[in-house]
C-alpha cells in the first residue's frame, strides 16, 4: 500500500532498528517507545488488522504472536514479564493500519492499560 508507513519500513524506504526478520514478518524498535522494550513485529504483507484479517491468515496471526515472544525473551524480559498489544480501530488506539503486535516489557505495567 503506497502510503503506509509500515509497508515503507518493510519496502527499506524508512530505515528502522531491526530485530528480528523473516519472510512473513519484520520486528523493529517502536520509535516512541512507551516502556523500556517496546519493539512492534508486523507482517510484511499489508493487512490492515488483526479485525481485517480471514481464515487464511491464521497462520500469520500466530507467527506474530510467537515472534513477539521470541522478542521479549532475547530482549531480556521473557522471564519478568511482558505485555503484547494487538490494537484494531481509532478507539483502540491503532495509529497505523497495517497489522502490527506491540510487544511492551521492562517496567511493571499497570491494568487497566490506557
Amino acid at each position: 500500500m503506497a502510503d503506509c508507513i509500515f509497508c515503507a519500513i518493510v519496502g527499506g524506504d524508512i530505515p528502522a532498528t531491526v530485530v528480528a526478520e523473516d519472510d512473513e514478518v519484520l520486528a523493529f524498535k517502536d520509535i516512541d517507545p512507551q516502556a523500556p522494550v517496546h519493539v512492534l513485529v508486523i507482517s510484511k504483507r499489508h493487512l490492515a488488522n488483526t479485525a481485517a484479517s480471514a481464515e487464511d491468515d491464521e497462520r500469520l496471526l500466530g507467527h506474530v504472536l510467537r515472534v513477539g515472544c521470541r522478542v521479549a525473551r532475547e530482549a531480556g524480559v521473557g522471564e519478568s514479564g511482558f505485555r503484547l498489544v494487538l490494537n484494531n480501530g481509532p478507539d483502540a488506539g491503532e495509529a497505523v493500519n497495517h497489522l502490527h503486535l506491540h510487544v511492551l516489557g521492562g517496567r511493571g505495567l499497570g491494568w487497566p492499560p490506557g
